[in-house]
């Protein structure tokens, strides 16, 4: 990317690029298979992708983090659990007393094949970041395809009846991103809506509701490209940047790994081909957490999706 203004104002906020502060997580993206095919997937996901994480791979990470102590592991995809090796390699970091993240799309868990995935992760104590980008079933049905809501609370009905999302049980947090151009509402508020809502219409109970921003890449993208909405979204995230979230934007406190081991500052950013820079290592087989902890980051025009109004992250907004 030629044109980075993101960068100008970086330069503006700090006197330098974007540093990165500690490694306290380590993303993992599992490979681009998934069960769903939404309008706003940042890395162009569906059940046609065959992009994979291999075991050779996921060892090497176990490797990796015996010496790079990280407070947890971060799955995704795609839809992470459709990976092949996906409960050897949770049944090996859970061995390895790793604190485990998934980040899932809920229906999966009803795909054949999958009937005791929900117990596999309650039974290894594995924490749940379920997208339900609304609690009206037009809004999810629309981004994510018919049916897609009603799937989707019949899983979250099951993670309640294994514990999940419940006091002493496991934590089910779900996600909201807007369904158009605009930013996320204050999550506090939304987060009472979408519990009473939930609560009341089906007795779904979970954790944390995490608002995060559409990025302008990707499905979502090429969607604002079609609708003649792109410059206008940008426009919007440039005059919303917000410097005070910037100490706690995910890219400086994380590293993520993509499926061939390759190494970036940010899943958006391996959606985009661009890994670590800078001189830092760029591939598991040069880890080095000493030199990535306060690496500078490879920032583009996208970034300042994060950035704009309360700013987003994996963990919500940040404001």
């Amino acid at each position: 990317m030629t044109d980075n203004r993101f960068e100008e104002r970086i330069s503006e906020s700090c006197g330098d690029g974007l540093q990165g502060i500690d490694l306290l997580t380590l993303q993992v993206n599992l490979g681009l298979i998934c069960n769903q095919q939404c309008r706003h997937c940042h890395l162009g996901c569906s059940p046609q992708r065959t992009e994979q994480m291999d075991w050779p791979v996921m060892e090497a990470i176990l490797a990796t983090l015996q010496d790079a102590h990280v407070d947890v592991v971060d799955l995704t995809g795609g839809a992470p659990e459709l990976n092949r090796y996906f409960r050897r390699f949770v049944e090996a970091l859970r061995a390895a007393g790793q604190q485990i993240q998934i980040r899932t799309n809920l229906t999966v868990l009803l795909e054949g094949g999958m009937e005791t995935m929900g117990r596999f992760l309650a039974d290894h104590h594995v924490d749940l970041v379920a997208s339900m980008p609304c609690y009206l079933e037009e809004n999810v049905d629309a981004q994510r395809g018919g049916g897609t809501y009603r799937r989707s609370i019949e899983s979250l009905r099951h993670l309640n009846e294994l514990g999940y999302g419940r006091s002493g049980g496991g934590r089910l947090d779900l996600v909201y991103n807007p369904v158009g151009p605009v930013l996320p509402p204050e999550p506090t508020e939304l987060e009472r809506d979408y519990k009473e809502q939930l609560g009341r219409n089906f007795g779904v109970h979970f954790s944390h509701l995490l608002t995060m921003t559409n990025m302008p890449i990707g499905r979502f993208a090429a969607e604002l490209r079609r609708t003649d909405q792109d410059r206008q979204y940008m426009q919007l995230l440039r005059v919303r940047y917000n410097p005070d979230v910037l100490g706690g934007l995910m890219c400086r406190h994380q590293i993520s790994i993509g499926w061939d081991g390759t190494l970036y500052d940010c899943d958006f950013n391996l959606a985009l081909g661009m890994p670590v820079d800078h001189g830092a290592p760029d591939h598991l087989s040069r880890f080095d957490a000493a030199a990535l902890e306060h690496r500078r980051i490879f920032t583009g025009e996208h970034c300042f999706g994060c950035t704009a109004g309360q700013g987003s992250s994996c963990g919500g907004a940040l404001a």
